[in-house]
């Protein structure tokens, strides 16, 4: 971060999520005196990134898809639920990663976030909220062949069956609707047909 900030020229790794590693192609960044980094991941509120910079040079948001809506008067539509829907869609479509995979590998997110990201949750200047209301009927489209896809003898079925009942709530969003979702929403991030590239 200082480098950038002092006008060096740094390497820009990138992740390819399908092979699982770190890539070095020779990209490389550097910033005008006028330019705006922004920085994205699980580690972008930790102090140690910002360390020895001017507070005044920086602006932290902390998104994240604080769901607020309930199944009825006494169930909630659980935060996580909602996140690990999502991260089965886009891990399906766009990383090469199994439903049965994200699943099996979702408790370790969740420590991972524990560790990570809610410890400095509160170092942020604002929040924002990237939960939509009509996401669920969307990814319930995505998200329920890609739950019948696991075997009932594997270690993920349990929760994937739990999914389903939930999922069996929500009414699902039809084709020529999901069509209709502009390519700026947040939602197509998962689902695919994104103006952004990721």
């Amino acid at each position: 971060m200082n480098q950038l900030f002092n006008g060096e020229t740094i390497s820009l790794p990138k992740f390819n999520f399908a092979e699982g590693k770190r890539i070095i192609n020779g990209d490389t960044l550097k910033m005008g005196e006028k330019d705006i980094l922004i920085m994205e991941g699980i580690h972008a509120l930790n102090p140690s990134l910002t360390k020895g910079i001017n507070p005044d040079k920086y602006f932290r948001i902390y998104a994240s898809a604080l769901t607020s809506l309930s199944l009825d008067e006494n169930n909630n539509i659980s935060t996580s639920d909602n996140r690990l829907i999502r991260r089965i869609v886009r891990d399906g479509n766009y990383r090469g990663v199994s439903p049965e995979e994200t699943i099996l590998r979702w408790p370790s997110v969740r420590r991972g976030e524990i560790r990570n990201i809610f410890p400095y949750q509160e170092n942020a200047d604002v929040m924002f909220n990237s939960a939509l209301i009509y996401e669920l009927p969307v990814l319930k489209y995505y998200a329920e062949p890609l739950l019948r896809r696991i075997h009932p003898n594997s270690p993920a079925s349990t929760e994937s069956i739990r999914l389903l009942k939930f999922l069996s709530y929500i009414q699902e969003m039809q084709p020529c609707e999901i069509s209709l979702i502009p390519p700026t929403s947040v939602i197509r991030e998962f689902i695919g047909g994104s103006s952004f590239k990721y």
